[in-house]
């Protein structure tokens, strides 16, 4: 058994100026903000969901993306709106987010 339920990885990564990289588009901020709305719901810790940032993922030009384990599920998003549906569709709901994924 894992020890989360759900492990999501936002990629965080900084490129050199003028790279296409996930943090040009503000994923460090999405990021931040989706452990912050995690942790309201009380749905964060052991046995629940866990939201880290992580190095390169390797689809910059699909980017920002976030990944979610143990589906393997890759979504890509614009703004909080996007990550709420997220976090309320996969993450409470189960349900994958089709228009989001890639």
């Amino acid at each position: 058994m894992s020890y989360y339920e759900r492990h999501v990885f936002f990629c965080c990564n900084q490129r050199e100026a003028g790279e296409q990289c996930c943090n040009n588009n503000g994923s460090q901020k999405m990021r931040d903000y989706a452990k912050d709305r995690v942790k309201q719901l009380k749905l964060s810790g052991a046995g629940k969901v866990r939201i880290n940032q992580s190095g390169c993922l390797d689809r910059c030009k699909e980017g920002p993306v976030m990944v979610v384990y143990p589906e393997a599920v890759w979504y890509t998003y614009v703004d909080r709106e996007d990550i709420d549906e997220i976090i309320d569709e996969h993450l409470v709901g189960g349900r994958v987010v089709e228009r989001l994924r890639i």
